[in-house]
């Protein structure tokens, strides 16, 4: 078998892995919104749901933070390397010590969090204080969420390890269970608490026990299911944090970012937290089926090709992904940016949503949706450097992008309010990705394959062609907001469908084919 044909079957193994991640993740984002129309109906952009978005968004924040974020892009390539060099003896007792490890710390913040809820509301909320309803009802509901850190975090882990051992179904599909769960809480229990969205913070708690519980008959399964053990001194274990006590500002600026604007947004008038919120819902779309599914079945396999320093590979899947993602998040934008009022208005007005608030929403996701290129291909990006356990240079770049951000909130804010909340994370995304880009560059580590030029061209004509349908089939916005449910519905899918049928029919006609995503 040739080298040409090994890279050939490895390239269609990673799009099957990619293709089988991205479904079970739609499925959970189509969950995900079906739970967003709950509650925008039955609780609108009240007070409450300002609190309760606010619980929920800080642990699963850090979730992000530490555990998909940090831990999982220091721990897997750890754990790659030991699939390669080490006994399976070897791998379940680093395993054995990275669990122990992790849920001590875990447990340990969360009792001291559980205690502290009033605090940290302060700090991640500070425009709460001027409001004694939203600060009281977002400190209880952060006691009963928090405990989601652990449970989810411990999730994360067992995730990861079934990554690694190419198992991504399961991972995949685990989030379709927290959805299910808030929509039961919303739906059924919601009624018979005092205030009704409290239903939601318990519907957190449970999901995160149910997520952890789902997962373990998998890595049993497998046989790497241990018992975990406290264990500070093992190599293995200290390699990890060594990556990940850095990693933990670079890998997940997007984050922290999105949570920059809650805090901002915390000042400005009631329903700007839950207009941000659902905006962002709608562009991590795209970002969480395509962009987090092609990261983490890329993530393993340039973590194993830095391992055995085959660099030539190593670069050329860098290459695949990045033509991946360019191919989903250019017309995924272009669809958000043109159609925003439409889909605001089609999945959430109704109920407690009024118009003023579709309006509103429609601000910040037409921001947001300039960023989705750049928010995909940071996911990849990172992966790069992470998979070579490069850690600083990410960090350097979050750095640049945080403080862009944060200085973009005070410039924009007071002109555009939440809008510029938008704005100023889409713009710190660009100079996150573009830094990380130009010293994948520099640094050797990524080198362009051929055709770029070709592909550019070909992107452009499709891109051009879905614009100017949009543009001529999205209609007046007034129109969407006057007519009838069912009438928004079939309109929506209409544009979707051709939309997606036409930019598809277009990259055909310049030359496209499947055979491009598996070949050189």
């Amino acid at each position: 078998m040739t080298e040409q044909t090994r890279t050939v079957i490895k390239r269609r193994s990673l799009l099957r892995s990619t293709t089988l991640v991205s479904s079970m993740t739609m499925l959970s984002r189509v969950l995900g919104f079906v739970r967003d129309i709950i509650i925008a109906h039955l609780f609108g952009a009240s007070a409450a749901v300002d609190a309760f978005l606010v619980a929920f968004k800080i642990p699963n924040f850090m979730r992000r933070l530490f555990a998909e974020g940090a831990f999982s892009q220091a721990f897997v390539p750890i754990l790659s390397e030991y699939q390669e060099t080490k006994t399976p003896a070897e791998e379940k007792l680093f395993l054995s010590h990275i669990a122990g490890n992790l849920f001590s710390v875990l447990f340990l913040v969360t009792a001291i969090a559980v205690v502290a809820t009033p605090i940290i509301v302060m700090i991640f909320a500070p425009g709460f204080l001027h409001d004694p309803t939203r600060y009281q009802l977002a400190s209880y509901m952060l006691r009963i969420t928090f405990p989601y850190l652990l449970f989810i975090s411990m999730t994360a882990m067992a995730g990861a390890v079934l990554n690694t051992y190419d198992s991504f179904g399961v991972p995949a599909f685990t989030p379709v269970l927290l959805n299910v769960c808030l929509i039961v809480a919303a739906l059924y229990f919601s009624p018979y608490f005092k205030q009704p969205v409290e239903a939601l913070a318990w519907g957190v708690f449970i999901a995160g026990i149910v997520q952890l519980l789902f997962q373990l008959p998998f890595l049993y399964q497998k046989g790497l299911l241990v018992r975990p053990r406290i264990n500070w001194r093992d190599k293995g274990v200290g390699r990890v944090l060594k990556l990940m006590l850095p990693a933990l500002f670079g890998v997940s600026v997007a984050q922290i970012n999105l949570l920059m604007d809650t805090l901002f947004a915390s000042f400005l008038p009631v329903g700007s937290v839950s207009w941000l919120y659902f905006s962002d819902r709608l562009m991590n779309f795209p970002l969480g089926v395509f962009g987090v599914g092609i990261a983490t079945v890329i993530l393993p396999h340039l973590s194993r090709k830095a391992a055995d320093k085959d660099d030539h590979a190593y670069s050329a899947s860098l290459d695949w992904g990045i033509r991946l993602i360019l191919l989903i998040s250019i017309p995924a934008a272009i669809g958000l940016l043109i159609l925003a009022g439409p889909l605001i208005a089609t999945l959430f007005k109704n109920g407690q949503f009024s118009s003023h608030d579709v309006l509103m929403a429609r601000k910040s996701l037409m921001a947001f949706a300039l960023g989705v290129p750049a928010f995909m291909l940071i996911k990849i990006f990172a992966s790069g450097f992470y998979a070579r356990q490069d850690i600083k240079t990410p960090v350097k770049v979050g750095v640049i992008a945080l403080v862009t951000n944060m200085l973009l909130n005070l410039i924009l804010i007071k002109p555009f309010a939440h809008m510029g909340l938008a704005l100023a994370t889409t713009i710190a995304a660009y100079v996150n990705a573009g830094c990380l880009f130009y010293l994948l560059n520099r640094q050797g580590y990524f080198h362009r394959q051929k055709a770029w030029l070709r592909f550019g061209l070909q992107l452009l004509v499709a891109s051009t062609a879905l614009i100017l349908w949009l543009l001529w089939q999205g209609g007046d916005m007034t129109q969407w907001l006057n007519w009838r449910i069912s009438t928004r519905v079939i309109h929506l899918l209409y544009l979707v469908s051709t939309s997606m049928a036409l930019f598809f029919a277009s990259l055909w006609l310049t030359g496209i084919r499947y055979k491009d995503l598996i070949s050189r």
